[in-house]
């Protein structure tokens, strides 16, 4: 677990090269990214211990994107919550002779409050 906010730096500088693979990736790490504010006092709270724990396992299970195929079509998932927005580029291919829906990228943007 995270001793400081050096460490938090350094921890979601990593994961984030992961970021698209892990959907809602900005959500998870909402708490994290609040704790490096140099405003912030450093503490570890239930809420930031269980996104930590979201992003690990997200990052030990993280979804295998597909390579996109330009003669498919693809589909777009599009989701806004209060706090972040959300999209998932999938397409569907011929893996094994069966059709199989897959994604391609995940993509995530927490909102500042105005």
């Amino acid at each position: 677990m995270h001793q400081n906010k050096k460490e938090i730096q350094s921890f979601l500088w990593f994961a984030g090269y992961y970021r698209q693979h892990i959907e809602d990736f900005a959500s998870i790490t909402k708490p994290h990214y609040k704790l490096c504010d140099k405003y912030t006092v450093f503490e570890m709270t239930v809420d930031r211990v269980k996104a930590f724990e979201s992003l690990r396992q997200g990052l030990t299970t993280a979804s295998l994107l597909l390579m996109p195929d330009f003669k498919l079509p693809f589909k777009l998932y599009i989701d806004a919550l209060g706090d972040g927005l959300g999209a998932a580029l999938h397409q569907v291919q011929i893996i094994n002779d069966k059709p199989v829906e897959g994604p391609i990228c995940f993509i995530s943007r927490q909102i500042k409050p105005a």
